[in-house]
């Protein structure tokens, strides 16, 4: 009798033994959320130590940006800048204003937010238009200009009324550090944020790697395709790409693009096509990619050499080929 006691105190030792000893927490799964924002889509996939899905939150996230940076919202911040109308901004705005202003200066002009009535008298922004004369240009030129602006105390002061913002160029990009930031602050830190190309990465894959994006090949083709020109092998960096060959159109023979230097007022004439920018935020990733397809080839490629805190992939055209060029430490990131 007393053996039988034992043995079952032994039997019970063991499996409180088994018990207590850790075994190895099965893999949590990825969340993808998806939808239509900013006028186009967003793609994000993420790790959340507890499974919690962040959809309503991360959609929350991307609607309150709207009311502040977006052209299409009537009652945005900057839409009521745009109309004159007396606003006091928002830290959204403020962020993004300071961050146009350093790529505005870092790139000597080639990236500008009040770019905007020269994008609209071309017929590619939120007002449509007519083909511009020379005389159109010459009088837009006078109050377009990032200099003619100035944010003080959370208030837009400009030189001339006619001036006009459109964060079209840098908001994608903002909107995604934007939820990356919201996805850190719950824990995440394996993930991946995307919206119209835009995107940000962060930590490892599904797979345990680090995550694997495209780059398109260049098309004259308005819808997008899924031919890849290069994939990147990236983490924990932002990545973004602009580029002429998807918004254009023609005239008497000509093809413009929808690419407008601010500094001349017409739209680029170069043999750039796609420019792709790795950098530590996707805002500044997607204003310096915008600004490197009004600089064309070499002076792009120049920015990207003198500052070692971004990175750029060209690809451009050479008669009837395509040509790539890239910077010197862009390298790592190309997938063998």
């Amino acid at each position: 009798m007393k053996s039988r006691k034992y043995i079952a105190l032994i039997l019970a030792l063991i499996a409180l033994v088994f018990f207590l000893i850790p075994t190895k927490k099965s893999a949590k799964s990825y969340i993808t959320n998806d939808g239509k924002i900013h006028g186009t889509y967003y793609h994000v996939t993420y790790l959340h130590p507890d499974g919690v899905d962040l959809k309503d939150e991360i959609e929350a996230e991307m609607r309150c940006f709207e009311k502040s940076l977006s052209v299409f919202d009537t009652a945005s911040i900057i839409s009521k800048i745009n109309r004159n109308e007396v606003v006091i901004t928002d830290s959204l705005f403020d962020v993004m204003y300071n961050e146009a202003f350093a790529v505005s200066e870092l790139s000597g002009g080639a990236f500008d937010i009040t770019v905007a009535p020269l994008v609209n008298v071309w017929g590619f922004g939120f007002r449509s238009s007519q083909f511009p004369s020379d005389e159109q240009i010459d009088s837009i030129l006078s109050f377009v200009g990032y200099q003619k602006i100035t944010l003080s105390n959370h208030i837009v002061y400009k030189d001339d009324a006619r001036t006009m913002l459109d964060a079209g160029a840098i908001a994608k990009g903002f909107s995604v550090d934007i939820i990356a930031q919201l996805l850190s602050r719950n824990g995440c830190s394996d993930f991946l944020v995307e919206i119209g190309g835009e995107l940000v990465c962060k930590g490892k894959n599904p797979k345990g790697l680090s995550w694997s994006v495209g780059i398109s090949k260049p098309e004259d083709n308005p819808l997008p395709t899924n031919d890849v020109q290069q994939v990147l092998q990236i983490t924990d960096m932002a990545m973004a790409t602009s580029g002429n060959y998807r918004q254009f159109y023609y005239r008497d023979g000509k093809k413009y693009s929808h690419t407008i230097d601010p500094r001349t007022g017409y739209p680029v004439d170069h043999n750039l096509l796609s420019a792709t920018i790795v950098a530590r935020s996707c805002m500044r990733a997607d204003a310096l990619a915008t600004a490197c397809m009004v600089l064309g080839v070499k002076d792009a490629l120049n920015l990207c050499e003198n500052d070692t805190s971004i990175d750029g992939y060209f690809i451009y055209s050479d008669g009837d080929s395509l040509k790539t060029i890239f910077s010197s430490g862009f390298e790592q990131y190309l997938k063998k």
